[in-house]
């Protein structure tokens, strides 16, 4: 509802909202993805995604670059020895892989509208599923990023 500044408008329904959060990484190289979905943005949720993408991991590494939103800085997360957290500089979301994939989901859901949080769901589960590797890597694979890459596996 529009209302003058500084009348608050008074509305017969106040519509609830539902959500939850999908957490993610991405390896531009090979298109090596993971996701989880938590139905909260917080470090708890935040450490269980750590531990499964660790465990998910094996006996590999990962450098994981992110944001510097709370849950991600939260002094009580145990990294573990396989999951290396590097920090990018604020408002600099360009920066970070997974943020081209997080536009290329939106894309492929923009328009649908969902009766329920299952239906949606639903419907990004079948977007993740058909995704392909070859997909990823195109998706993510910045210049600089893969530059990178090839510099630290030649050392």
């Amino acid at each position: 509802m529009i209302t003058a500044k500084g009348v608050k408008p008074i509305v017969p329904v106040q519509w609830g909202r539902k959500n939850f959060w999908i957490y993610g990484v991405v390896e531009p190289l090979s298109g090596w993805h993971f996701e989880r979905e938590y139905p909260h943005l917080d470090s708890q949720n935040f450490q269980a995604f750590l531990d499964e993408l660790s465990q998910a991991l094996g006996e590999d590494i990962a450098v994981i670059q992110m944001d510097r939103a709370q849950a991600h800085r939260a002094l009580a997360l145990n990294w573990s020895e396989n999951v290396i957290p590097i920090f990018q500089p604020a408002s600099s979301p360009e920066l970070n892989p997974i943020e081209r994939l997080w536009l290329f989901i939106k894309r492929q859901i923009q328009g649908e509208n969902f009766p329920t949080l299952a239906a949606l769901r639903l419907r990004l589960t079948q977007v993740f599923e058909a995704l392909t590797t070859e997909q990823v890597a195109a998706l993510t694979s910045y210049p600089f990023i893969l530059e990178a890459l090839f510099y630290a596996a030649s050392n």
